[in-house]
């Protein structure tokens, strides 16, 4: 049988080339559809913005950055030539002024002096490079400038020849300074798409969800009442699908327990007969086989009866393991075996009661038959309840371990039967465990023997 735990150790096998990197990926990526689709969804995403801001912000920041750059390097040079060609006031009033209202910068004129030393250039800075490109191209005279720390100004000294000329000018008149608003538009309009889409694809992921779980509910012999189809229309399909191949199997069910009812009321009545011939007959020594043979009869078709019916139609319950086992324990004393059992995680789990306990007790019943000492550990997880069974007897070639699942299929040392000896009980044991979504399976012991290991879904 194909389930997912062995497609997982499927994926977990030895790989080269690009199989390897694909498995690789597929074990650090999410699993879920849910995960998955937002990831289709957000990485091209991200991927545009990454493209848009590498490309289109930054030409358009450094282009309007040189612009401003550049303007305000002429109005410099334009105050230079005003100084250097015509005659100026002691203050130089008139030039600050101009320089004030028409071009909005402040300058003064310091007497002459060297340049603070230069400052070391950050690792990215655009105003930085710009500006002093366009100083050396346009003015071509020593300067300094100073753009960094968060104030709102930019200060420039340029030495002339017999005095020191420095500006102050706002940085916004030579920065693009505007850039953030773009990558709040930018940003704010991802979220508002990536919330779209999340309330998006979990409308979509509902009906999903709801078809693996009554689908699931369905496998562990458990009903799915309020399950309907819904969603997309490939999900609606599906849907409809699961629900007419769970209508025909469970006719199909009832079809054949309803044949094998009539089957045994007939069967019953014939050996109810015989039984009565015989106790008419007293106790006849000639006629103890046939009694014996009406008995056997009994329970093989009892045994038949059983399998057939997988316990299908018994309702889920709560089923407490310790009960179970300690009922177990008080038949390994009467028969004087020795048995030992414990119990890790919650003691109570939600099965088929009566079908669960046949399960359990037809294997400590095999291990009863042909060991003498048992160990049952049970461990309850969150997902998963294992139960291991230990024994020491002669065990089962690892060649027949799947064989003897098989109905009516027997060993030379017949540890595969019941106790009517129809070689049935292993075959009920697993056919009831994966009625539960679970599965028995068989190895070597460490006591020598026989390990069985039942897991079904918690």
């Amino acid at each position: 049988m194909v389930t997912f735990e062995s497609l997982r150790r499927e994926e977990r096998l030895p790989a080269t080339g690009w199989k390897w990197f694909t498995r690789f990926l597929r074990r650090r990526l999410p699993t879920g559809i849910y995960v998955r689709s937002l990831l289709i969804i957000i990485m091209p995403m991200l991927l545009l913005q990454s493209v848009v801001a590498a490309v289109f912000m930054e030409r358009h920041w450094q282009m309007v950055t040189q612009r401003l750059s550049m303007a305000v390097t002429q109005d410099i040079a334009a105050i230079i030539q005003i100084i250097d060609t015509y005659p100026q006031d002691a203050d130089y009033t008139a030039i600050t002024k101009i320089a004030r209202e028409q071009m909005k910068l402040q300058i003064s004129i310091e007497p002459d002096g060297d340049l603070p030393p230069p400052r070391e250039k950050p690792f990215f800075s655009i105003l930085d490079g710009i500006l002093s490109d366009e100083l050396n191209d346009q003015i071509k005279r020593p300067f300094w400038i100073d753009t960094l720390g968060d104030s709102s100004l930019v200060e420039i000294r340029i030495k002339l020849d017999d005095k020191i000329l420095r500006v102050l000018t706002k940085r916004n008149q030579t920065y693009a300074s505007n850039t953030h608003i773009f990558i709040v538009w930018m940003v704010g309009a991802s979220l508002v798409l990536i919330g779209v889409s999340i309330l998006f694809l979990r409308g979509q992921i509902r009906p999903i969800q709801a078809l693996a779980a009554a689908a699931e509910s369905f496998g562990k012999g458990q009903k799915a009442e309020n399950f309907y189809p819904r969603g997309a229309d490939e999900v609606r399909r599906a849907g409809l699908a699961f629900i007419l191949m769970r209508e025909r199997i469970e006719r199909q069910i009832e079809q054949r327990t309803a044949m094998l009812t009539g089957v045994s009321h007939d069967l019953r009545t014939i050996l109810t007969r015989f039984k009565l011939q015989l106790a008419l007959a007293g106790n006849n020594p000639d006629l103890q086989g046939m009694a014996d043979d009406v008995n056997d009869m009994q329970s093989m078709l009892e045994a038949y009866m059983a399998f057939a019916r997988s316990e299908i139609e018994e309702d889920v319950g709560e089923l407490k393991i310790s009960e179970m086992l300690a009922k177990i324990e008080t038949d390994f004393a009467l028969h004087e075996k020795s048995f030992s059992y414990s119990i890790e995680g919650d003691d109570e789990i939600v099965v088929r009661p009566n079908a669960f306990t046949r399960l359990v007790t037809n294997l400590a019943s095999n291990a009863r038959r042909y060991a003498s000492t048992l160990n049952i550990e049970a461990k309850h997880g969150s997902k998963w309840l294992t139960l291991t069974f230990d024994d020491d007897g002669p065990g089962i070639p690892e060649k027949n371990r799947e064989d003897v699942f098989k109905p009516f299929f027997r060993l030379d040392e017949a540890r595969n039967l019941d106790d009517s000896g129809t070689g049935l009980g292993l075959a009920i044991a697993r056919d009831i465990a994966r009625s539960h979504g679970g599965n028995v399976t068989l190895s070597d012991s460490p006591l020598g023997g026989l390990r069985a290991v039942i897991r079904v879904p918690a």
